[in-house]
């Protein structure tokens, strides 16, 4: 039976078709991961002041970091003011800061703001969990590429971080990529 140049090509076309809808699907390969969700309103008085790294993914920008806080204010402007802090090598080492501004992108829930530290450059910050009493904060990203676990104290017991940590992983955020940060 001959085969003609159409009909060689169908199989070709039909399997491009399938590999392009599971790379589009995402790894599970049968749904993208959905949007990543955003705790339901934020008081950013109460959210304002000094926080505790304690454990990010790593990031080019806070390389060689340790004891990394970020302390927010609010400004007369009302925009959120950002002042992060590190140590260089150690705790004890070179003092780093970035200076830098917030932006609230979500009037509703305002868990979705932006941060600058080169005005035009904008990045997503979006606090996806928070304590109750503002005890503790998760900020992601919506492509799940940043993640910071933030504390009013400079460490949290394996009891207090078990359930923030399984939340996350729930977002689908990839918890092997997490580096713990060193106060002390």
């Amino acid at each position: 039976m001959e085969t003609t140049t159409a009909n060689r090509w169908v199989p070709r076309l039909l399997f491009g078709a399938a590999v392009t809808a599971l790379v589009l699907a995402g790894p599970s390969g049968f749904a993208a991961d959905p949007e990543v969700r955003v705790v339901p309103w934020v008081d950013l008085s109460r959210y304002t002041g000094k926080w505790y790294e304690i454990a990010s993914f790593p990031q080019w920008f806070q390389r060689g970091c340790t004891a990394t806080t970020a302390t927010y204010s609010l400004r007369e402007d009302g925009k959120i003011g950002v002042l992060n802090q590190c140590r260089k090598g150690e705790p004890a080492g070179k003092l780093s800061t970035a200076e830098g501004w917030a932006r609230v992108v979500d009037s509703e829930t305002k868990a979705k703001l932006e941060v600058t530290f080169f005005w035009p450059f904008f990045g997503d910050y979006w606090i996806i969990d928070l304590g109750k009493d503002y005890e503790y904060a998760v900020v992601g990203h919506p492509d799940r590429d940043y993640l910071w676990i933030l504390s009013r104290k400079p460490a949290m017991t394996s009891e207090e971080l078990r359930p923030i940590l399984d939340r996350a992983a729930q977002q689908g955020f990839d918890l092997s990529r997490l580096r713990y940060t060193r106060h002390h």
